[in-house]
């Protein structure tokens, strides 16, 4: 369970509600929520006497999930060898989950599943049903923009839940937390929907929650909030605290947000978000009166990007766009909300205002990049900074390149070569930090250097640069042509050995 404190993260709104289920090849499974078995067990409407019943019926299908993650602190050097050496703690967490199918899939709170200073997954994930079975979970999938995981334990005749239609939820409605807070094992609190479609101020395509007074606090991350039919509307994720512990004030994805990242999740896809590729800025007061429009109508273009689709449509600095399809743009419905729930492909009309005058444009959608790749982006590169290379690189291309050439590169950007002088159509790979001991340092390449080729072959992506070192190590080679750039010159190849 995050604590929030002031501004939180933002989340995901969009998509369709679905159940998602599935059956054992042999032996037809039930929902633990299916109509005909609730019949019994759910409350009459209005205020039930007991939830005792429901909550029963119900517990079996939620889990307990618990984490541990080896994380790197720093390095010490060793004085008799001269090498430095990580400094790893273990870390444990966990949170709670559901299953959603009886052949094991559990879907929960992707930060959860992550920790360090990178987010990244951590290394076991054990699974504790209600009856006390433990399960070594797989991580199918994971997704940091919604916040939302799919695990998978192999087990079948699992009980499970579906999804509600959570765009009927209404303010007011009862609704039960099962999950794992503060490390007691399953525990059950009620409270009502204290409101929908709840904008919690980051604007983005993700800020939209069900809000709750049901008493949700650490460890509750990832686990269901029930409807009185005992469907899963929302699943819970954050609180908003002054003081980190539960005031009632909570919130939860909904259900017709998350079923479309977690189908996503299943396939083995990516969850895909629309994109124009602009930066954009409230029109608050002071904007307003120098624009002289109203405040809170519409969002202000402060950037676009070369070859996006907002560059495509027309888009220029300085226009306001106040309607996109046909929709208003609020604080309460932002610009970037509506664009990331629109299907990528999408032709779609932008009503915008260009120094006084109301002017419409047509951008078709694109696809949202990565939160790597849009970090990439906008990264502000001093060539002149000092850049040590990391002490524990990313395990894999990232890994390869530092320990085999002492590089640590990243994709060029538009303005990473603006920052490095080279022409913004560039494409390669910018050098971030070098070793001074590696061969490739010897002969002079720096920090803001850019890599175009390896071995005569373009190299855009790090994946790319540690396929063109891994296989020329396969080939038999001790040595590898790069093609290096720097501001105010040609391109030049440099042989570089590799590292034994």
């Amino acid at each position: 369970m995050r604590y929030v404190y002031g501004v939180t993260t933002a989340m995901l709104l969009g998509g369709t509600a679905l159940a998602l289920t599935s059956q054992s090849p042999l032996v037809a499974q039930v929902a633990q929520n299916e109509a005909a078995q609730m019949e019994r067990v759910v409350p009459r409407s209005g205020a039930p006497a007991s939830f005792a019943d429901l909550v029963e019926q119900l517990q079996p299908a939620v889990v307990n999930i618990a984490t541990k993650q080896q994380v790197t602190l720093g390095t010490r050097i060793d004085p008799s060898a001269g090498t430095r050496e990580p400094v790893t703690q273990e870390q444990q967490g966990g949170g709670s989950g559901f299953l959603i199918s009886a052949d094991g899939y559990i879907v929960t709170n992707n930060h959860v599943i992550s920790g360090g200073p990178r987010g990244d997954a951590v290394d076991t994930v054990t699974v504790t049903m209600t009856d006390r079975r433990e399960f070594r979970a797989r991580i199918v999938g994971r997704d940091a923009a919604s916040d939302l995981a799919l695990l998978k334990i192999e087990a079948t005749g699992l009980p499970f839940v579906r999804f509600a239609d959570s765009s009927k939820a209404r303010v007011g409605d009862w609704v039960v937390a099962i999950g794992n807070p503060l490390g007691l094992g399953s525990t059950v609190t009620a409270g009502i929907i204290s409101a929908v479609q709840r904008n919690i101020g980051n604007g983005g395509a993700y800020d939209r929650f069900i809000q709750t007074d049901t008493a949700i606090n650490r460890g509750n991350s990832g686990g269901p909030l029930f409807d009185l039919s005992g469907n899963v509307v929302g699943i819970n994720n954050m609180l908003i605290s002054p003081v980190g512990a539960n005031i009632g004030v909570n919130f939860a994805i909904p259900a017709e947000a998350a079923i479309p990242v977690i189908e996503a999740l299943r396939s083995g896809a990516r969850p895909t978000r629309g994109y124009l590729g602009i930066g954009i800025a409230p029109v608050d007061e002071d904007l307003a009166a120098a624009l002289g429009i109203d405040k809170n109508r519409g969002e202000f273009v402060q950037r676009v990007e070369p070859g996006e689709g907002g560059d495509k449509a027309g888009l220029k600095r300085g226009d306001v766009v106040v309607k996109v399809a046909g929709r208003e743009v609020r604080p309460d419905q932002t610009l970037s909300f509506i664009v990331a729930n629109t299907k990528p492909g999408t032709r779609i009309p932008l009503e915008v205002i260009r120094d006084g005058r109301t002017i419409t444009l047509n951008a078709v959608v694109g696809t949202r990049p990565t939160d790597e790749q849009l970090a990439q982006s906008s990264t502000d590169f001093d060539p002149e900074a000092q850049e040590d290379l990391p002490d524990s690189p990313t395990a894999g291309a990232a890994e390869t390149i530092q320990s085999e050439l002492g590089l640590a590169v990243q994709p060029l950007t538009a303005e990473i070569a603006r920052a490095v002088g080279v022409d913004s159509a560039t494409r390669g790979l910018v050098i971030g930090a070098v070793s001074g001991s590696s061969d490739i340092g010897r002969r002079g390449v720096r920090r803001g250097d850019v890599i175009l080729t390896v071995n005569r072959q373009p190299v855009t992506t790090v994946e790319a640069l540690a396929k063109a070192v891994n296989d020329a190590k396969a080939a038999g080679r001790e040595a590898v042509l790069v093609e290096v750039l720097r501001r105010g010159g040609p391109s030049q190849f440099v042989p570089v050995r590799l590292r034994r």
